[in-house]
């Protein structure tokens, strides 16, 4: 047999062997429903993103299943997170939306964390997340200069102690010295709004796209009800090139460097951005179908108008790189750990 022969023999059986795989997967996911698990109270922009993205997600997975989103906030979504691990079947009809910084709590070896990080399925994010720290005008606190010689601190919102939000006011602390009275508990970033809209807290830290994007706090931003003091990312945000990184904050206080290196550990989770992930064990078709079906609706044009007329960047994220992200940030040593621990338990 000529190898040309052979070849187009190989061509057409890879060709049937798809199309019976596409069969397989129409027939799997028609007629049935999708379940997104949100691990944020309603109102924020993680609850956004997810119901935004799940008006398009269906019609890109093949068999066009229903997609239903479910918020199950707590822990600052390590909750959410061990549901998909643990109680949902890895058939890919479940799917979590979950903070990205969750991976601290299991290298801090919490005991509420029932997941191993790198083994979920991961399927894709519409965005990468850089945090920014922001304040109401009407306090006393104009500068950071200003908390540093304040005698009460001012109080700043934040889910829990697991998540970006925590983290970039604690690492402002740790490295320049500037005192905050975080206060924990809350569902999501529509709950800490409104607590800033009541006074019941002065600040917060929330991602800039949301803060530049999104109500109420572009709103805010337009009526000076708020200003920006510091944000997480390598570089200034380009919609806020006046708002200083907190690595330029910490060259200037002259922060240690192993606080520089601890804040690069804890900030990290940024480049993984609002991560939609599935159980482990499931299978590697399911899961090819689903990284598929993410990036196409990300292209999806109808999604890429709607985005635009709400002012939302994107910059979507495979399910491979989220994967090769998450098993790389694992890896941390003995005395980064003991730090992190240090930092968090003040």
């Amino acid at each position: 047999m000529k190898n040309g022969t052979l070849c187009g023999f190989l061509l057409i059986g890879l060709a049937l062997l798809s199309s019976v795989a596409q069969a397989a997967s129409d027939e799997f996911f028609k007629g049935k429903t999708l379940r997104l698990i949100v691990g944020n109270s309603p109102g924020g922009a993680q609850d956004d993103w997810a119901r935004f993205i799940a008006q398009y997600l269906g019609k890109h997975i093949p068999g066009n299943p229903d997609i239903l989103v479910q918020n199950m906030p707590g822990a600052g979504t390590v909750i959410a997170a061990n549901y998909v691990y643990n109680v949902a079947k890895p058939d890919g009809l479940t799917l979590g939306v979950v903070n990205p910084a969750i991976y601290n709590d299991q290298l801090l070896g919490a005991k509420e964390v029932k997941f191993d990080w790198p083994k979920f399925s991961w399927i894709g994010s519409p965005e990468r997340i850089d945090q920014v720290l922001f304040i109401r005008t009407d306090t006393p606190y104009k500068t950071l200069e200003d908390i540093r010689k304040a005698t009460e601190s001012p109080r700043c919102a934040a889910l829990a102690r697991n998540g970006l939000g925590y983290f970039l006011p604690q690492l402002l602390e740790e490295g320049l010295g500037i005192k905050f009275h975080m206060v924990v508990g809350y569902g999501g970033g529509g709950e800490m709004n409104l607590a800033i809209e009541k006074g019941e807290v002065h600040c917060r830290a929330g991602t800039v796209s949301a803060y530049v994007g999104r109500e109420p706090t572009r709103t805010w931003i337009k009526k000076g009800f708020v200003r920006a003091l510091a944000q997480s990312g390598a570089k200034r945000y380009a919609k806020l090139p006046e708002v200083p990184t907190v690595y330029e904050l910490m060259d200037t206080y002259k922060a240690p460097e192993a606080t520089k290196r601890l804040a690069k550990v804890m900030l990290s989770s940024g480049d993984l951005g609002r991560p939609f992930v599935g159980p482990p064990a499931m299978t590697v078709d399911r899961v090819k179908v689903l990284r598929e079906a993410f990036m196409k609706t990300m292209n999806d044009p109808a999604l890429l108008a709607d985005a635009q007329k709400r002012q939302w960047d994107l910059d979507p994220l495979g399910g491979e790189e989220l994967e090769a992200v998450s098993k790389e940030i694992m890896v941390q040593p003995p005395e980064v750990i003991e730090r992190m621990k240090k930092l968090l338990e003040n």
